[in-house]
């Protein structure tokens, strides 16, 4: 490990944090490393997991284990590496709860204040329409059940969601959610374990489906699949808002957040692997983008018991609520800074009033776009492509090597280059497959529909 550069005076003033609302209430540092763990797990660790058995389907069993072994090591590395440079920061004096903060302080350069700003943004607003999408389409599947011929449709149920994410939308601080994110980590250990076990259970069945592991005839076909699988795990690994969720540790940080990683990647080890394995293990290179939609054939019997499945749904919905939370509050911290008044109390008319209008009107726009594109699933492919690379495989190898300067002999700058180069090049080719995805997919596409495109 090189030896820290000492920092720079400050040049950029507007990111100092005097009479700065946004991290006062927004990101206020109350938490402890636990916390740090909920919040991480919770922007990891979702429904999308019950997408890797899908990833597999274009790697094969040898290169999917590979793949999800190599991105989750290099991950870890990532965003252990992006706590170092906070710490060292921290102990200079000068604690950075933003990530573009902390990428324009370290890199000496204005404009990537805004270009952090662009990327994070995209995502996160990506991810949050998503959420509400994926959790109408749950409500959506649990009507369907009950009342297979009834009136509502998806955009429907996509406004009952909001209509639930303005009320949760009111908690005012990221550390406030931090009970919401402990509930969401046990949901997720649920519903994998629910949707693991109707895997095993459709496997050992008599109506076990023919199983067929091979991969795609065309060679073409096969680069495309397999580039497109990679660009999942990557974006199921991703997060882009590991210093916003070190801001909530109660200082001083340094250290907690390592313990935060591995409260984290305990709950990855179990959910990733075990969903991954036993969903290929069933469908082969028959599984669905959703492993649950699988279970729940469209013709013949359902491979699950019904109300395994209904609990595991519901245990989706709910983590879906917190999912969207966690990835709002870059956008709340953002208009806070601007529309509060630190020097008020949190709760008190100037600051209340604003933030009930501001965050009602954002939760709003996500419903609005959840509703009018259900293929945004396509669409937010390629933002996961574009947004997390550099967010989660470039900038924090890039930040550490400029703030702690390694020899360039050193195994550890080697390292550093190698995943920056090979993770960009990746997220180039993952960028394209996604995007002929959504060329192919584009017939499909209809606006307000009550089907939602895989």
């Amino acid at each position: 490990m090189g030896k820290a550069e000492p920092l720079r005076n400050d040049p950029f003033p507007e990111i100092q944090r005097e009479d700065d609302a946004g991290a006062a209430f927004v990101l206020e540092s109350k938490g402890e490393w636990w916390h740090a763990g909920f919040h991480l797990t919770t922007a990891i660790v979702g429904p999308t997991v019950l997408t890797l058995p899908y990833a597999f389907r274009g790697l094969g069993w040898a290169l999917g284990f590979v793949c999800l072994t190599v991105m989750g090591l290099v991950t870890f590395y990532s965003y252990y590496l992006m706590s170092l440079v906070l710490d060292h920061c921290e102990k200079s004096g000068r604690r950075h709860i933003r990530f573009r903060e902390l990428a324009a302080d370290v890199l000496g350069s204005g404009w990537m204040f805004y270009f952090v700003i662009f990327i994070q943004t995209a995502v996160n607003t990506g991810i949050s329409i998503g959420a509400v999408l994926l959790a109408g389409e749950c409500l959506q599947i649990m009507y369907a059940e009950l009342s297979p011929d009834g009136p509502l449709k998806l955009y429907h149920f996509i406004a009952m969601v909001t209509v639930v994410m303005i009320f949760l939308s009111q908690f005012p601080s990221f550390h406030s959610l931090r009970h919401i994110n402990l509930a969401s980590l046990f949901l997720s250990l649920g519903y994998t374990f629910l949707v693991v076990g109707a895997c095993v259970r459709a496997g050992t069945s008599k109506n076990a489906p023919p199983r067929n592991y091979s991969l795609e005839a065309s060679s073409l076909s096969r680069l495309f699949s397999a580039f497109t699988s990679i660009s999942i795990i990557a974006a199921i690994f991703g997060n882009g808002i590991l210093p916003e969720i070190q801001a909530t540790l109660a200082p001083p940080a340094t250290g907690k957040m390592l313990k935060g990683l591995m409260l984290c990647y305990s709950v990855i080890l179990v959910t990733f692997y075990s969903a991954s394995v036993s969903g290929y293990w069933v469908f082969g290179n028959k599984a669905n983008s959703n492993i649950l939609k699988s279970l729940m054939p469209d013709e013949g019997p359902s491979l699950a018991p019904t109300w395994v499945l209904g609990l595991a749904i519901v245990f989706i919905l709910l983590q879906l609520f917190a999912i969207g939370l966690v990835y709002s509050q870059v956008a709340y911290e953002i208009m806070e800074k601007k529309s509060a008044d630190a020097n008020k109390a949190v709760f008190s008319p100037r600051n209340l009033i604003p933030r009930i209008i501001l965050r009602t009107l954002y939760m709003t726009l996500c419903g609005f776009f959840a509703a009018m594109l259900p293929f945004f699933g396509d669409i937010n492919g390629v933002v996961g492509a574009i947004g997390f690379i550099p967010l989660d495989f470039v900038l924090p190898m890039l930040l550490y090597n400029m703030t702690f300067k390694p020899k360039k002999s050193s195994i550890i700058f080697w390292i550093n280059t190698s995943i920056m180069v090979v993770f960009s090049c990746a997220g180039l080719l993952g960028s394209f497959s996604s995007i002929r995805k959504l060329v192919l997919d584009a017939n499909k596409f209809k606006l307000f529909s009550s089907d939602v495109v895989d």
